[in-house]
């Protein structure tokens, strides 16, 4: 009896991932998808996943060294910006930006993963700055990007993915970093 459900409970599972692996999002090399915190790490590296899949990546870099290092690593379709998520005017040049790509397409995926962990140490160590410094790029920058682009992303019916950490879920020595990503 067992083994019968076994078999079932198996075969059920082989026909979910093949039903799944064979869905595909039509007209991929049209969508546009912007990338914050892409000048090394996760979106550096998602950065180049997805400008090889062939989709429009808006790659946003804080420096100048960074953007030019994954221009030369990807093809044409990527473009880079400059974006400072603590600074409001930054956010909404970008913003400004990223629409002129878009048009009337609107913005099909925005990935919110800028983030740091510095400064980390044990909270009696660290200042209100520290933690201040730590939650405007992680959080509130977050929030702020995603109000700004919000209104492109339902232009195309588009998601917004917040990369987060498993530290957030950590009562941990650390100061903002566990803060923040628990926010997020």
């Amino acid at each position: 009896m067992w083994l019968y459900v076994v078999a079932v409970l198996l075969g059920l599972f082989l026909l979910r991932r093949w039903h799944r692996e064979r869905q595909t999002v039509p007209r991929l090399s049209e969508k546009h998808v912007l990338i914050t915190g892409c000048d090394s790490g996760f979106g550096n590296l998602l950065a180049r996943q997805l400008d090889a899949r062939g989709l429009r990546v808006l790659a946003a870099c804080l420096t100048e060294a960074g953007a030019a290092q994954l221009r030369a690593a990807t093809s044409n379709r990527l473009q880079t910006v400059l974006l400072d998520v603590t600074s409001s005017k930054s956010i909404t040049d970008v913003t400004a930006w990223v629409r002129e790509r878009v048009g009337d397409q609107g913005l099909w995926g925005l990935v919110n993963n800028a983030g740091i962990a510095i400064p980390i140490a044990p909270n009696e160590w660290l200042t209100k700055e520290d933690f201040v410094k730590v939650l405007d790029v992680n959080l509130l920058g977050l929030v702020e990007v995603t109000l700004s682009l919000l209104p492109l992303v339902r232009r195309a019916r588009g998601r917004v993915v917040n990369v987060a950490s498993v530290m957030g879920r950590v009562s941990c020595f650390g100061g903002g970093y566990c803060i923040s990503k628990y926010g997020v």
